[in-house]
């Protein structure tokens, strides 16, 4: 059996279907991204308010993956490099496709090109 890098866990569960911090400020983001250690969702540094890499930051988790339908890429924080291959995560591994890219459909702005990080 091939070892887990520390700081994957494929048990763990997603925190839920959006961005956490968003979703508790009535927020929006572009894409979200999986902390691979913790589950916890965040939005990618594309939207506004980063909360992926910011949860990075704060807890030293190394780790997200892609919670993008279709994607299965991970981003090392350590290295700043994406990776292919790793583990399959727990289910649900995408946020519902009826939530729209951006997201949530609802509270995305019509100007959102504007707002996002480049």
């Amino acid at each position: 059996m091939t070892e887990l890098p520390q700081g994957i866990d494929p048990t763990v569960p997603p925190s839920g279907p959006g961005c956490v911090e968003c979703e508790a400020a009535a927020g929006w983001w572009v894409h979200l991204r999986r902390c691979a250690q913790c589950g916890h969702v965040g939005c990618c540094d594309s939207s506004p308010a980063q909360h992926a890499s910011k949860h990075s930051a704060v807890t030293g988790h190394p780790f997200i993956q892609s919670y993008e339908p279709g994607e299965d890429w991970y981003w090392d924080f350590r290295t700043e490099e994406m990776f292919s291959g790793g583990p399959e995560l727990a289910p649900p591994r995408q946020h519902p496709e009826e939530q729209g890219v951006p997201g949530p459909r609802a509270r995305v702005p019509a100007d959102w090109q504007s707002l996002i990080n480049r």
